[in-house]
């Protein structure tokens, strides 16, 4: 601690020893040819001695720009790049504070006279894309693309590795234009180093079929492409990496790539105790991704950017394996596969208090309940990319999964009335094993005619799921009202369920004027079969075999769902701003045959108009907002409409309503979105506004003696829900050294919601408030420290008496924390504070979270050593309190507690060793 409070010590008097010189560089740039501004020209200033990057800026809508920052030499070179015009260069001297260079003309590019350069600009804008040169960009050594992508300004990457730019969401990552290793951009930005990469390239997220064609695609989303330099496109990287710890915890991974030009094989391999889905926290985390899109189904399962990776809550123990495959194989086919494996083990106990209202009344629940899952899961994908000729595109995509699960599952849970009198009282324990598969294909056919725009595409899309379970249940519940009303049951169920889905559509084009203004016709068919078989055996006394059909927990049927949507839509685009609004009619047919209750059959014929609106504009390559409206109609589920009388829940029957009618949902949303690059600002807001009629919700009636309850459906108007937030973010430097970024933001949110107890109808209105701030402050080659704080308030509140309207109150405090030093150490901290002051007795109300890894990289930074602590202060917990229109509720379960681990990674690289690479085209930086 000595030495490194003397390396700081040192550090800070040498610089202020140093004598630096501010200074501002400001000018006006026009094009030669007809003396207009040139609005988005890129500005910046390089050291002569060795070509580094000092600071850049680009021009604003008058042409004017302004460099500011500090040097300590006395020459600096300054460089204008602008698409169309010749690269404008000048070496100017620093010897004043302010140096106005008044206006600069840029001479008309003529590729036929010139020798065309890489161009070494920071930053370029062009009409739809946003490039940044990497070379420009200082990171930290052995940096990867994550790394790289926290320093471009407007680009923000959370802790988890999803990605912003500008406030929008990034969908995609491609490398050289092509997906790698699927969907999940997590394994892109922490696998790939950064000094493979050349460009950087944002743009509006599209699909291929979408940028054959030349339509928008999705303005609401952002991919980023990255180009790997040209001496890099062949050879092999790649990781390795093992870690053993305290408590039997271990991580293992790795992962090989073969780049040889357009063909590229990927293969990786994974697996922990961890809690880590994909591969692992710490050293590990950064080589693959592991949090993209994760989302955790109702039976344990988990899926990570589409991807299953079996039982998932409490104690996980993951195993991954996988291969990714790209190749150009001809001139005008490309091709695509990948194969992922996932299995896991998982065991999680839960712990549940609920706070049940009903409008003259209360009862409360609690039940603890223990799960264990075992999951395997396959997955294979195909792409293929046949340009027929200049004008024809076909993409094929053809996938399969099949997963196999046992689950166990066992549950013990009482209720009590207001006067904590035990009212029943229940246990169940299950086993069920199942086996899923899944095939799908699409089909894109794409035909373009002539240059204004005009096209024909045809689209096809079909897939089969089929999923068979058997499923072993004992279960006795107890009414201590009426004790005739116990149930006692010791069953088997054989279940096979298949659901067949259909999709066709065409689309045609009619330019009406050139490149702007067009109209679209469009037709699009959806077909689909779902077969449901579920037979339920009762264990004989006699035989002690399950032999004895259960006619009231079985079921037969077959549900159809009938599409036929006629649309026509019409697009407006100018330079500036661009519109469309789409107008569709939906003939629906919903039918429900059900072979085993012949008298529960039924067909609905449904009818709807749906609309589609938005409106962009593009203040500058800098600012923009998007606007839009849409009216969606959708059916009530089958569940929902089978007038099927469902008593699998022996406290909760459940009945279908077969006159529901199909809700209609009002969206109104608008957005705004500024980066300024002179001043490192950033302003992002979002609001949107929902109405919706009918609104299908539950309508339930609860016994007062027995608490059992009976469920059915209802349509109801009056729901409607509003959102809004807005941030701000500037980043600025304190010296040369130093810089500091901070954001500020909040977010607001209201719910009203029409619902039904026990016949009652009543209005609920929940309105959230969540302000946050956060700060970055980066000392070169020494630290960076990010802390952020959040406080989210909700307030409940109910327009009957019966009802208490509720607040709640959370605070989150995040503190990461990394030093350089002493060299070749990195030292993180991660340290996480939640309070949550209304959870019930007995739950944990506050908790320090900190994880803390120090790593050692030598053999020339290809190899890491490190040494992590999970849970430093083993506290620990994920207590939650969620509160609906019906009830409160706090629940616990099962968290990976306290261990220590130390890891070993190396990587290894021979990309671009038999390439040559002109030093003249690029920028590096120690």
């Amino acid at each position: 601690m000595k030495k490194l409070f003397f390396f700081i010590l040192l550090l800070s008097v040498s610089l202020s020893f140093s004598q630096s010189k501010s200074f501002k560089v400001s000018g006006t740039i026009v094009g030669e040819d007809n003396k207009q501004p040139l609005e988005s020209a890129t500005i910046y200033l390089e050291r002569v001695k060795d070509s580094s990057l000092v600071t850049y800026t680009i021009s604003d809508k008058d042409g004017k720009f302004e460099l500011v920052n500090e040097t300590y030499d006395d020459k600096l070179n300054l460089f204008i790049d602008y698409v169309g015009y010749q690269t404008y260069v000048k070496k100017i001297l620093i010897d004043k504070e302010r140096i106005d260079l008044q206006t600069i003309e840029l001479k008309i590019s003529n590729t036929l006279d010139e020798v065309v350069i890489k161009s070494r600009a920071p930053i370029t804008v062009k009409k739809d894309t946003l490039e940044f040169n990497v070379a420009s960009f200082k990171t930290k050594k052995d940096a990867n693309v994550e790394d790289l992508l926290k320093q471009l300004p407007g680009v923000e990457v959370d802790e988890e590795g999803k990605i912003k730019v500008n406030g929008k969401d990034v969908n995609k990552i491609l490398v050289n234009g092509k997906p790698f290793f699927g969907d999940d951009p997590t394994i892109t930005t922490r696998n790939l180093t950064k000094d493979i990469i050349e460009k950087v390239q944002i743009t509006d997220t599209k699909s291929k079929s979408e940028a054959f064609s030349g339509e928008e695609g999705d303005k609401e989303n952002k991919t980023i492409n990255l180009t790997i330099k040209e001496e890099n496109n062949k050879g092999v990287f790649g990781r390795v990496a093992a870690g053993a710890g305290t408590d039997e915890r271990y991580e293992l991974a790795g992962m090989v790539n073969l780049f040889d030009n357009d063909r590229r094989i990927s293969v990786l391999a994974g697996g922990n105790n961890t809690n880590s889905p994909g591969f692992s926290f710490g050293e590990i985390q950064k080589m693959f991704g592991n949090s993209g899109g994760f989302s955790v189904r109702s039976n344990g399962s988990f899926n990570i950017s589409g991807r299953s990776f079996g039982g998932g809550q409490g104690i996980t123990t993951s195993q991954n394996a996988g291969a990714n495959y790209a190749d150009q194989l001809t001139e005008n086919i490309e091709v695509t596969a990948d194969y992922f494996y996932s299995g896991s083990d998982s065991e999680n106990e839960t712990l549940t208090q609920r706070e049940n209202i009903l409008p003259d009344s209360r009862f409360f629940s609690d039940s603890r309940s223990r799960s264990v899952n075992d999951g395997q899961n396959h997955s294979a994908n195909l792409g293929f990319d046949i340009e027929v000729d200049s004008t024809f595109l076909i993409n094929i995509n053809p996938s399969f999964r099949w997963s196999t699960s046992n689950t166990s599952f066992s549950q013990d849970e009482e209720t009590r009335d207001e006067n904590d009198d035990l009212t029943n009282q229940s246990t169940t324990g299950s086993f069920v094993q199942s086996n899923a598969q899944n095939f799908a294909t699409d089909l894109d056919l794409t035909k373009r005619f002539g240059n204004n725009g005009a096209f024909l595409k045809f689209e096809f899309y079909n897939s089969i799921n089929k999923n068979d379970s058997d499923d072993f249940l004992t279960s006795e519940t107890n009414f201590f009202n009426t004790a005739d009303d116990d149930i006692i049951r010791d069953q088997f169920t054989d279940s096979e369920t298949e659901n067949k889905t259909l999709r066709l559509s065409s689309t045609y084009r009619l330019p009406l004027k050139a490149k702007e203004l067009f109209l679209d016709f469009q037709y699009s068919f959806r077909d689909e079969k779902r077969t449901n078989l579920r037979s339920t055996f009762d264990r004989d006394d006699v035989t002690n075999l399950y032999e004895d059909f259960n006619f009231d927990l079985s079921t037969d049927f077959q549900y159809f769902n009938q599409e036929n949507t006629p649309s026509i839509k019409l697009t407006l685009r100018k330079e500036k701003w661009s519109t469309s609004i789409t107008s569709s009619y939906v003939f629906r047919t919903l039918e429900n045959k059900d072979f085993l209750r012949p008298e529960l059959s039924l067909k609905r014929n449904f009818q709807a108009i749906q609309l589609r609106s938005n409106f962009n504009y593009r203040f500058s390559p800098k600012s923009s907002m998007f606007s839009g409206y849409s009216l969606n109609n959708s059916p009530p589920n089958l569940s929902q409409l089978q007038p099927f009388q469902d008593v699998s829940n022996p406290l909760n029957t459940i009945t279908g309503n077969p006159n529901l009618e199909p809700t209609n949902r009002h969206r109104l949303y608008m957005g705004y979105n500024s980066f300024d690059f002179q001043k490192k600002t950033g302003v992002y807001s979002y609001a949107s506004i929902n109405f919706t009629n009918n609104q299908v919700v539950s309508r339930t009636i609860v016994d007062p003696e027995t608490l059992k309850r009976t469920t059915t459906y209802a349509n109801v108007n009056g729901n409607y829900n509003a959102f809004g937030n807005i941030n701000y973010s500037k980043s600025f430097k304190a010296d040369s050294l130093r810089t500091i970024k901070y954001d500020i933001g909040v977010s607001a949110s209201y719910n009203r919601n029409i619902n039904f107890n026990n016949e009652v109808q009543y209005k609920s209105s929940v309105t959230s408030l969540t302000p946050s701030i956060g700060l970055r402050f980066n000392w070169k080659k020494i630290m960076e420290f990010r802390p952020r704080y959040r406080m989210s308030f909700t307030k409940n509140t109910y327009d009957i008496e019966a009802f208490e309207d509720v607040d709640f109150l959370r605070h989150d405090l995040d503190l990461n924390f990394t030093t350089y030093v002493p060299k070749n150490f990195e030292w993180t901290n991660t340290i996480d504070f939640a309070y949550n002051p209304n959870v019930a007795p007995g739950f944990q109300k506050s908790a320090w979270f900190w994880n803390s890894t120090l790593a050692y990289s030598f053999m020339k930074d290809n190899a890491v050593m490190t040494l992590k602590i999970y849970d430093l202060l083993n506290q620990n917990t994920n207590a939650r309190r969620r509160a609906t229109q019906n009830y409160i509720e706090d629940r616990q379960s099962t968290v990976l507690q306290q261990y220590f681990m130390l890891s070993f990674s190396w990587k290894f690289n021979s990309l671009g060793s038999k390439g040559e690479v002109d030093k003249n085209s690029f920028i590096f930086f120690d």
